[in-house]
């Protein structure tokens, strides 16, 4: 088993912390400014505000599957963002590149989990599309989601060099 650093990137955590704050808040603003379904123009033939909800996962996958996704859902979000914890606390503070994008994909996985005990479903409003073509409507969870899957993609490629690795 890997040693834990002293200090650890816990402390990261409070990006998160402010992260599910902000989406919180832009879903109670979705929830009570715009009417179910109806599209707000922002950027005329590109963005809407639309409020939708998303009994799924990303893209609304598996949304109609009767139920059982709610808790499945919520299950992996808690396993998500407990696994991504301890490798917060695996890291050294000073690592910043692992470090944002995990608390960014925890902030994504509480603030949707948030949603799914409280309503059933997940609230989503954000709604790019071109023509007739959507994408599925989003969230800034869903946002907080992705760039942290980028983020540790793209600086896996970029990682620091340990001590005692050669070239």
């Amino acid at each position: 088993m890997m040693a834990r650093p002293s200090p650890d990137a816990t402390p990261w955590l409070w990006l998160s912390a402010v992260l599910v704050l902000a989406d919180q808040a832009s879903k109670y603003w979705a929830m009570h400014a715009l009417e179910y379904g109806r599209p707000v123009p922002v950027i005329e033939g590109f963005w809407n505000w639309t409020l939708v909800h998303n009994t799924g996962a990303a893209f609304s996958f598996l949304s109609s599957a009767g139920g059982w996704q709610r808790w499945f859902f919520s299950l992996l979000a808690v396993l998500v963002s407990g696994l991504m914890v301890r490798w917060l606390r695996h890291t050294p503070r000073t690592d910043w590149r692992t470090a944002v994008p995990l608390a960014l994909v925890v902030a994504g996985a509480v603030g949707n989990l948030i949603d799914r005990l409280r309503f059933g479903y997940v609230v989503d409003f954000v709604d790019w599309y071109y023509g007739t073509w959507h994408w599925p409507a989003f969230n800034l969870a869903d946002s907080a989601i992705v760039a942290g899957a980028i983020g540790l993609v793209l600086f896996s490629f970029a990682a620091p060099k340990r001590a005692g690795e050669g070239g």
